[in-house]
């Protein structure tokens, strides 16, 4: 059994983040690193001062700016928009591996013969005319559809014929995001983009249990320490109950993948990847890194259980973006502000495209935080990093 103190599974799991000390990754190359090292980052439309999967990597990734992540996604085609945990970013390598959720998907559609010829008149139309969006194909109407897949959540009723067939066609992956405007999707035909021998692939891990097997201990890895309990970290992995669960969890033990860690003042075992262990080894000798005061994204990996960051760093943080403003304890789209080994805030800060400006509207700090000269100095180079990151020339509100 290997046993940490309270402090070293804080200094493991920023490390294994690169939320700590010098920066292990930097510029494109280190984005894509980072993405194949957790599997996936979640992607979310809304852009208060940066979508979540740039804010993601802003604050591992040194030089990463937004166009790294426009140039992986729609220009190398290293990375590929598909769901995972929810909608996500993933390295295309691993599109053979999610090919049951594309079949599923087919199946799916079935249930709705409408959409048999809609899908043969898009695709058509899209082999001819390249990329589209639901506003240019040339379908019209309504029609009853839902999608086996789609990352906001199945749902019933009347749907745009057009963003239906798109939607549908993507879920089953004839169709990938070429790329977008805003928050509008342009498709094209996946095989232009993606390599026959990825598209046409076999699953490679076929039995169903075995493939939660295998997403659980890339969640894992994804996180740096997990424990068998209900949570956020294993959203979207379907058919994940908790028998099923710890069954996986005794059986990645056997198969030595993952390691038991029993951690100082939590009494509930954790886990990390065999794989990790030189990390830990490091840790446990004990030394001090150089602090780092990084803005994280309100979805981003290392905050997946927000229980387990509250027990490990006294944190609690909830994403309020979708709580009634009235109901707000703090804002609309707030940041945790981690400094060093602590999280030692939140802040609140919007991009006003208009005027080039970022503005913040707050800053709160944790209680017991002590503001001192070289934290104020930690936080306005971090602000106006932030400021550039988004294009800013100016800074309202400190």
């Amino acid at each position: 059994m290997i046993r940490l103190t309270n402090r070293q599974a804080r200094q493991f799991m920023l490390l294994k983040q690169g939320l700590l000390g010098e920066y292990r990754f930097a510029g494109r190359q280190g984005a894509l690193e980072y993405v194949r090292q957790a599997g996936c980052i979640q992607f979310d439309p809304v852009d208060a001062c940066g979508k979540n999967a740039e804010l993601t990597l802003q604050s591992r990734v040194k030089g990463f700016t937004k166009q790294m992540l426009q140039e992986l996604l729609y220009q190398d085609r290293s990375l590929v928009d598909y769901p995972d945990k929810n909608l996500s970013i993933i390295a295309v390598e691993d599109w053979p591996y999610f090919g049951r959720y594309r079949r599923a998907a087919v199946e799916c559609g079935k249930q709705f013969p409408q959409l048999s010829d809609l899908e043969e008149r898009a695709k058509e139309y899209i082999g001819k005319n390249g990329p589209v969006s639901s506003d240019e194909l040339p379908v019209e109407g309504d029609i009853h559809w839902h999608s086996a897949i789609h990352w906001s959540g199945n749902w019933n009723g009347s749907t745009n014929a057009a963003r239906a067939v798109l939607e549908q066609l993507y879920s089953t992956g004839e169709l990938v995001i070429h790329h977008k405007k805003g928050t509008r999707k342009y498709y094209d035909l996946a095989r232009r983009y993606i390599a026959a021998e990825l598209l046409d692939a076999p699953d490679p891990v076929e039995d169903e249990f075995e493939h939660r097997k295998w997403r659980i201990l890339r969640r894992i890895g994804a996180v740096g320490l997990l424990w068998d309990r209900p949570s956020d970290a294993w959203l979207n992995i379907w058919g994940l109950k908790t028998p099923e669960r710890t069954r996986a969890f005794e059986e990645l033990m056997a198969e030595n993948k993952i390691l038991p860690v029993e951690v100082e003042g939590i009494r509930a075992k954790l886990y990390c990847r065999r794989e990790d262990l030189p990390l830990l080894g490091e840790v446990s000798q004990g030394g001090s890194y150089r602090p780092r005061l990084e803005f994280l994204a309100p979805l981003d990996c290392f905050l997946w259980d927000r229980r387990l960051i509250r027990e490990l760093f006294g944190f609690e943080y909830s994403w309020e973006i979708y709580t009634p403003a009235v109901k707000r304890k703090y804002g609309f789209y707030v940041l945790p502000v981690l400094y060093g080994e602590v999280f030692a805030g939140r802040i609140e800060a919007v991009n006003e495209t208009k005027t080039h400006t970022l503005s913040v509207k707050n800053i709160w700090y944790e209680e017991g935080i002590r503001r001192t000269r070289k934290l104020d100095v930690a936080m306005e180079r971090g602000i106006r990093r932030l400021a550039r990151f988004n294009g800013c020339d100016r800074i309202e509100g400190i």
